[in-house]
Protein backbone atom coordinates (compact mmCIF):
# COMPACT_ATOMS: atom_id res chain seq x y z
CA UNK A 1 0.00 0.00 0.00
CA UNK A 2 1.52 3.41 -0.89
CA UNK A 3 2.34 5.75 1.97
CA UNK A 4 -0.48 8.03 3.03
CA UNK A 5 0.71 11.65 2.77
CA UNK A 6 1.46 13.42 6.03
CA UNK A 7 0.12 16.50 7.74
CA UNK A 8 0.86 19.11 5.05
CA UNK A 9 -1.64 17.63 2.61
CA UNK A 10 -4.37 17.89 5.21
CA UNK A 11 -3.60 21.32 6.62
CA UNK A 12 -6.18 23.06 4.44
CA UNK A 13 -8.81 20.50 5.44
CA UNK A 14 -8.38 21.34 9.11
CA UNK A 15 -10.07 24.71 8.90
CA UNK A 16 -13.02 23.21 6.99
CA UNK A 17 -13.46 20.37 9.48
CA UNK A 18 -13.39 22.80 12.39
CA UNK A 19 -16.00 25.00 10.76
CA UNK A 20 -18.23 21.98 10.26
CA UNK A 21 -17.66 20.87 13.86
CA UNK A 22 -18.66 24.27 15.18
CA UNK A 23 -21.94 23.99 13.28
CA UNK A 24 -22.66 20.52 14.64
CA UNK A 25 -25.72 20.07 16.82
CA UNK A 26 -25.23 19.08 20.47
CA UNK A 27 -25.03 15.33 21.12
CA UNK A 28 -28.32 13.53 21.24
CA UNK A 29 -29.20 11.16 24.04
CA UNK A 30 -27.43 7.84 23.55
CA UNK A 31 -29.10 5.90 20.76
CA UNK A 32 -26.66 3.01 20.70
CA UNK A 33 -27.11 -0.44 22.31
CA UNK A 34 -26.79 -0.59 26.08
CA UNK A 35 -23.21 -1.24 27.27
CA UNK A 36 -22.61 -4.71 28.69
CA UNK A 37 -20.13 -5.03 31.54
CA UNK A 38 -17.98 -8.08 32.01
CA UNK A 39 -15.02 -9.36 34.03
CA UNK A 40 -12.38 -11.96 33.31
CA UNK A 41 -9.58 -13.54 35.32
CA UNK A 42 -6.26 -13.77 33.48
CA UNK A 43 -4.35 -16.72 34.89
CA UNK A 44 -0.66 -16.51 35.79
CA UNK A 45 -0.19 -12.95 34.56
CA UNK A 46 3.52 -12.14 34.29
CA UNK A 47 4.61 -8.53 34.81
CA UNK A 48 7.68 -6.99 33.21
CA UNK A 49 9.39 -7.23 36.60
CA UNK A 50 9.09 -11.02 36.50
CA UNK A 51 6.42 -11.07 39.20
CA UNK A 52 3.45 -13.33 38.50
CA UNK A 53 -0.09 -12.94 39.78
CA UNK A 54 -1.94 -16.27 39.70
CA UNK A 55 -5.21 -14.44 39.04
CA UNK A 56 -5.53 -10.94 37.59
CA UNK A 57 -9.03 -9.46 37.29
CA UNK A 58 -9.72 -7.47 34.11
CA UNK A 59 -12.99 -5.58 33.77
CA UNK A 60 -14.43 -4.35 30.48
CA UNK A 61 -17.48 -3.02 28.67
CA UNK A 62 -18.75 -4.05 25.23
CA UNK A 63 -21.28 -2.31 23.01
CA UNK A 64 -22.88 -4.02 20.04
CA UNK A 65 -22.98 -7.65 18.97
CA UNK A 66 -19.85 -9.84 18.85
CA UNK A 67 -20.66 -10.46 15.17
CA UNK A 68 -19.79 -6.84 14.37
CA UNK A 69 -16.36 -5.63 13.30
CA UNK A 70 -14.35 -5.33 16.52
CA UNK A 71 -12.98 -1.98 17.64
CA UNK A 72 -10.86 -1.52 20.75
CA UNK A 73 -11.13 1.80 22.62
CA UNK A 74 -8.56 2.69 25.29
CA UNK A 75 -9.04 5.32 28.00
CA UNK A 76 -6.67 7.80 29.61
CA UNK A 77 -4.78 7.82 32.89
CA UNK A 78 -7.04 7.50 35.99
CA UNK A 79 -9.98 6.84 33.64
CA UNK A 80 -12.00 3.70 32.98
CA UNK A 81 -14.37 2.26 30.41
CA UNK A 82 -17.13 4.36 32.00
CA UNK A 83 -15.17 7.55 31.32
CA UNK A 84 -15.48 6.89 27.57
CA UNK A 85 -19.27 6.65 27.67
CA UNK A 86 -19.90 10.40 27.68
CA UNK A 87 -22.20 12.32 25.33
CA UNK A 88 -19.14 14.11 23.91
CA UNK A 89 -17.42 10.83 23.04
CA UNK A 90 -19.78 7.85 22.84
CA UNK A 91 -22.73 10.07 21.96
CA UNK A 92 -20.89 11.33 18.88
CA UNK A 93 -19.59 7.95 17.72
CA UNK A 94 -21.68 4.89 18.59
CA UNK A 95 -25.16 5.82 17.35
CA UNK A 96 -26.81 4.72 14.12
CA UNK A 97 -25.07 6.31 11.15
CA UNK A 98 -22.18 7.59 13.27
CA UNK A 99 -18.54 6.59 12.60
CA UNK A 100 -18.57 3.67 15.07
CA UNK A 101 -22.20 2.70 14.60
CA UNK A 102 -22.68 -0.05 17.20
CA UNK A 103 -25.10 -1.90 14.93
CA UNK A 104 -22.07 -2.55 12.68
CA UNK A 105 -19.16 -2.54 15.12
CA UNK A 106 -18.39 -4.57 18.23
CA UNK A 107 -16.91 -1.99 20.59
CA UNK A 108 -14.60 -3.21 23.38
CA UNK A 109 -13.55 -0.81 26.15
CA UNK A 110 -11.38 -2.33 28.91
CA UNK A 111 -10.69 -0.89 32.33
CA UNK A 112 -6.91 -0.68 32.19
CA UNK A 113 -4.82 -2.72 34.58
CA UNK A 114 -4.72 -0.70 37.81
CA UNK A 115 -7.83 1.33 36.98
CA UNK A 116 -11.62 1.14 37.16
CA UNK A 117 -12.78 -2.29 38.32
CA UNK A 118 -9.69 -4.12 37.09
CA UNK A 119 -7.09 -5.32 39.60
CA UNK A 120 -5.38 -2.40 41.37
CA UNK A 121 -3.35 -1.65 44.50
CA UNK A 122 -6.38 -0.43 46.48
CA UNK A 123 -7.92 -3.90 46.29
CA UNK A 124 -5.78 -4.82 49.30
CA UNK A 125 -2.15 -5.27 48.30
CA UNK A 126 -1.51 -1.52 48.45
CA UNK A 127 2.18 -0.77 47.77
CA UNK A 128 2.85 -4.52 47.53
CA UNK A 129 0.90 -4.71 44.27
CA UNK A 130 3.30 -5.62 41.43
CA UNK A 131 4.84 -2.61 39.71
CA UNK A 132 3.25 -2.40 36.29
CA UNK A 133 4.12 -0.33 33.24
CA UNK A 134 2.43 0.38 29.92
CA UNK A 135 3.80 -2.84 28.44
CA UNK A 136 2.00 -4.80 31.16
CA UNK A 137 -1.18 -2.84 30.54
CA UNK A 138 -1.07 -3.60 26.80
CA UNK A 139 -0.32 -7.27 27.51
CA UNK A 140 -3.41 -7.40 29.73
CA UNK A 141 -5.54 -5.82 26.98
CA UNK A 142 -4.17 -8.26 24.41
CA UNK A 143 -4.94 -11.28 26.57
CA UNK A 144 -8.46 -10.00 27.32
CA UNK A 145 -9.23 -9.40 23.65
CA UNK A 146 -7.71 -12.59 22.24
CA UNK A 147 -8.08 -15.19 25.01
CA UNK A 148 -11.36 -14.16 26.59
CA UNK A 149 -13.29 -12.37 23.85
CA UNK A 150 -11.83 -14.52 21.08
CA UNK A 151 -11.02 -11.57 18.81
CA UNK A 152 -7.99 -12.27 16.65
CA UNK A 153 -8.05 -9.15 14.51
CA UNK A 154 -9.40 -5.65 15.15
CA UNK A 155 -10.80 -3.25 12.62
CA UNK A 156 -9.38 -0.37 14.66
CA UNK A 157 -7.74 0.62 17.92
CA UNK A 158 -8.60 4.10 19.17
CA UNK A 159 -6.89 5.47 22.25
CA UNK A 160 -6.96 8.80 24.06
CA UNK A 161 -4.04 10.19 26.10
CA UNK A 162 -2.64 7.14 27.94
CA UNK A 163 -4.87 5.05 25.69
CA UNK A 164 -3.24 6.73 22.69
CA UNK A 165 0.18 5.73 23.98
CA UNK A 166 -1.12 2.19 24.41
CA UNK A 167 -2.36 2.31 20.80
CA UNK A 168 1.14 3.18 19.58
CA UNK A 169 2.46 0.22 21.57
CA UNK A 170 -0.15 -2.11 20.06
CA UNK A 171 0.92 -1.01 16.59
CA UNK A 172 4.56 -1.75 17.33
CA UNK A 173 4.11 -4.92 19.36
CA UNK A 174 1.22 -6.50 17.40
CA UNK A 175 1.49 -4.96 13.92
CA UNK A 176 -0.88 -7.46 12.31
CA UNK A 177 -3.59 -7.20 14.95
CA UNK A 178 -5.47 -4.20 13.52
CA UNK A 179 -6.35 -2.47 10.26
CA UNK A 180 -6.42 1.07 11.63
CA UNK A 181 -4.71 2.81 14.52
CA UNK A 182 -5.87 6.12 16.03
CA UNK A 183 -3.61 7.39 18.84
CA UNK A 184 -4.78 10.73 20.23
CA UNK A 185 -3.45 13.33 22.67
CA UNK A 186 -0.02 11.76 22.86
CA UNK A 187 3.33 11.35 21.14
CA UNK A 188 5.13 8.14 20.11
CA UNK A 189 8.26 9.12 22.01
CA UNK A 190 9.58 8.73 25.54
CA UNK A 191 8.27 10.75 28.45
CA UNK A 192 10.22 14.00 28.70
CA UNK A 193 10.07 17.73 29.28
CA UNK A 194 7.07 19.24 31.10
CA UNK A 195 4.90 16.16 30.59
CA UNK A 196 7.23 13.94 32.59
CA UNK A 197 8.26 16.62 35.09
CA UNK A 198 4.65 17.30 36.03
CA UNK A 199 4.03 13.57 36.49
CA UNK A 200 7.05 13.38 38.76
CA UNK A 201 5.84 16.36 40.78
CA UNK A 202 2.42 14.74 41.20
CA UNK A 203 3.82 11.45 42.47
CA UNK A 204 6.57 13.05 44.56
CA UNK A 205 3.94 15.18 46.29
CA UNK A 206 2.24 12.01 47.50
CA UNK A 207 5.40 10.10 48.37
CA UNK A 208 6.78 13.02 50.41
CA UNK A 209 3.55 13.40 52.37
CA UNK A 210 3.98 11.82 55.85
CA UNK A 211 0.31 10.82 55.70
CA UNK A 212 1.13 8.43 52.84
CA UNK A 213 3.12 6.28 55.29
CA UNK A 214 4.73 4.12 52.56
CA UNK A 215 1.28 3.25 51.28
CA UNK A 216 -0.05 2.02 54.63
CA UNK A 217 -2.43 4.88 55.36
CA UNK A 218 -5.81 4.53 57.06
CA UNK A 219 -7.21 7.73 55.56
CA UNK A 220 -6.35 9.12 52.16
CA UNK A 221 -3.33 11.48 52.19
CA UNK A 222 -4.57 15.00 51.59
CA UNK A 223 -1.75 15.56 49.09
CA UNK A 224 -3.39 13.18 46.62
CA UNK A 225 -6.29 15.49 45.83
CA UNK A 226 -4.23 18.68 45.90
CA UNK A 227 -1.55 17.23 43.61
CA UNK A 228 -4.18 15.87 41.21
CA UNK A 229 -5.95 19.24 40.95
CA UNK A 230 -2.59 21.00 40.51
CA UNK A 231 -1.60 18.61 37.73
CA UNK A 232 -4.94 18.84 35.91
CA UNK A 233 -4.97 22.64 36.09
CA UNK A 234 -1.40 22.91 34.82
CA UNK A 235 -1.70 20.39 31.97
CA UNK A 236 -5.30 20.48 30.75
CA UNK A 237 -8.02 22.93 29.81
CA UNK A 238 -6.50 25.03 27.02
CA UNK A 239 -5.32 28.62 27.36
CA UNK A 240 -8.22 30.21 25.49
CA UNK A 241 -10.90 28.12 27.14
CA UNK A 242 -9.36 28.65 30.57
CA UNK A 243 -9.32 32.39 30.09
CA UNK A 244 -12.92 32.31 28.85
CA UNK A 245 -13.93 30.39 31.99
CA UNK A 246 -11.94 32.57 34.42
CA UNK A 247 -11.08 36.02 32.99
CA UNK A 248 -10.74 37.64 36.42
CA UNK A 249 -8.92 36.71 39.62
CA UNK A 250 -12.23 36.28 41.45
CA UNK A 251 -13.50 33.86 38.82
CA UNK A 252 -10.19 31.99 38.79
CA UNK A 253 -10.33 31.65 42.57
CA UNK A 254 -13.91 30.40 42.41
CA UNK A 255 -13.03 27.81 39.77
CA UNK A 256 -10.04 26.60 41.77
CA UNK A 257 -12.00 26.39 45.03
CA UNK A 258 -14.66 24.36 43.24
CA UNK A 259 -12.04 21.90 42.03
CA UNK A 260 -10.32 21.64 45.40
CA UNK A 261 -13.64 21.21 47.18
CA UNK A 262 -15.06 18.56 44.86
CA UNK A 263 -15.53 14.99 46.16
CA UNK A 264 -12.38 12.95 45.62
CA UNK A 265 -12.85 9.20 45.56
CA UNK A 266 -9.47 8.19 44.12
CA UNK A 267 -6.91 6.18 46.09
CA UNK A 268 -3.38 7.55 46.58
CA UNK A 269 -1.62 4.24 45.86
CA UNK A 270 -3.67 3.76 42.71
CA UNK A 271 -2.74 7.27 41.58
CA UNK A 272 0.97 6.61 42.15
CA UNK A 273 0.92 3.42 40.12
CA UNK A 274 -1.15 4.95 37.33
CA UNK A 275 1.16 7.88 36.70
CA UNK A 276 4.43 6.07 37.32
CA UNK A 277 3.45 3.37 34.80
CA UNK A 278 4.41 5.79 32.01
CA UNK A 279 8.04 6.13 33.13
CA UNK A 280 9.62 3.82 30.52
CA UNK A 281 7.11 4.40 27.72
CA UNK A 282 8.86 4.76 24.35
CA UNK A 283 7.52 3.09 21.18
CA UNK A 284 9.72 5.26 18.94
CA UNK A 285 12.37 2.61 18.14
CA UNK A 286 9.71 0.35 16.58
CA UNK A 287 7.58 2.79 14.56
CA UNK A 288 8.69 1.30 11.23
CA UNK A 289 7.02 -1.98 12.25
CA UNK A 290 3.52 -0.45 12.21
CA UNK A 291 1.46 -1.89 9.34
CA UNK A 292 -1.95 -0.39 10.11
CA UNK A 293 -3.25 2.78 8.54
CA UNK A 294 -2.45 5.24 11.33
CA UNK A 295 -4.20 8.52 12.05
CA UNK A 296 -2.50 10.43 14.87
CA UNK A 297 -4.63 13.23 16.31
CA UNK A 298 -3.47 15.98 18.65
CA UNK A 299 -4.79 19.41 19.59
CA UNK A 300 -2.82 22.58 18.88
CA UNK A 301 -3.34 23.73 22.48
CA UNK A 302 -2.39 20.41 24.12
CA UNK A 303 -0.31 21.38 27.16
CA UNK A 304 1.33 17.94 27.49
CA UNK A 305 2.15 17.46 23.81
CA UNK A 306 2.92 20.94 22.42
CA UNK A 307 3.02 20.85 18.59
CA UNK A 308 5.73 23.49 18.29
CA UNK A 309 8.38 20.91 19.23
CA UNK A 310 7.96 19.31 15.79
CA UNK A 311 8.09 15.84 17.36
CA UNK A 312 4.98 14.56 15.59
CA UNK A 313 6.09 15.65 12.11
CA UNK A 314 9.48 14.04 12.68
CA UNK A 315 8.16 10.73 14.02
CA UNK A 316 5.25 10.39 11.58
CA UNK A 317 7.72 10.28 8.68
CA UNK A 318 8.67 6.86 10.00
CA UNK A 319 5.10 5.49 10.00
CA UNK A 320 4.62 4.00 6.54
CA UNK A 321 0.84 4.37 6.33
CA UNK A 322 0.38 7.26 8.73
CA UNK A 323 -0.86 10.79 8.76
CA UNK A 324 -1.17 13.48 11.39
CA UNK A 325 -4.18 15.68 12.08
CA UNK A 326 -3.79 18.71 14.34
CA UNK A 327 -6.99 20.23 15.74
CA UNK A 328 -6.66 24.03 15.68
CA UNK A 329 -6.99 25.82 19.01
CA UNK A 330 -10.00 27.95 19.89
CA UNK A 331 -11.91 29.00 22.99
CA UNK A 332 -14.02 25.86 22.46
CA UNK A 333 -11.10 23.44 22.53
CA UNK A 334 -9.78 22.40 25.93
CA UNK A 335 -6.10 21.68 25.52
CA UNK A 336 -5.15 18.14 26.38
CA UNK A 337 -8.84 17.38 26.89
CA UNK A 338 -9.86 18.39 23.37
CA UNK A 339 -9.69 14.89 21.91
CA UNK A 340 -12.21 13.71 24.49
CA UNK A 341 -14.74 15.61 22.33
CA UNK A 342 -15.21 13.48 19.23
CA UNK A 343 -16.89 16.28 17.30
CA UNK A 344 -13.43 17.67 16.50
CA UNK A 345 -12.17 14.53 14.73
CA UNK A 346 -15.02 12.12 13.94
CA UNK A 347 -15.03 13.14 10.26
CA UNK A 348 -11.38 12.11 9.97
CA UNK A 349 -12.14 8.82 11.74
CA UNK A 350 -15.00 8.07 9.35
CA UNK A 351 -12.70 8.73 6.38
CA UNK A 352 -10.03 6.44 7.83
CA UNK A 353 -12.46 3.57 8.42
CA UNK A 354 -13.81 3.96 4.90
CA UNK A 355 -10.37 3.79 3.27
CA UNK A 356 -8.20 1.60 5.53
CA UNK A 357 -7.59 -1.78 3.83
CA UNK A 358 -8.72 -4.89 5.70
CA UNK A 359 -5.56 -6.80 6.40
CA UNK A 360 -7.20 -9.90 7.91
CA UNK A 361 -5.23 -12.31 10.06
Amino acid sequence: MPAIPHFNRFALRAALYCCLAMLALPSRAADYPAPKEGSWIAKDFRFHTGQVMPELRLNYVTIGAPSGEPVLILHGTTGSAASMLTPAFAGELFGVGQPLDATRYYIIIPDGLGTGKSARPSDGLRANFPRYNYEDMVDAQYRLVTEHLGVKHLRAIIGNSMGGMHAWMWGVKHPGAMDALVPMACQPTEMSSRNWMMRRLLTESIRRDPEWNNGNYTTQPRSAQFASVFFATATNGGNLAMYKAAPTRAQADKLLETRLGAPFAADANDILYQWEASADYNPSPGLERIRAAALAINAADDERNPPETGIMEREMKRVKNGRYYLIPASDRTTGHGTTGQATWWKAQLAELLQKAPRQGL
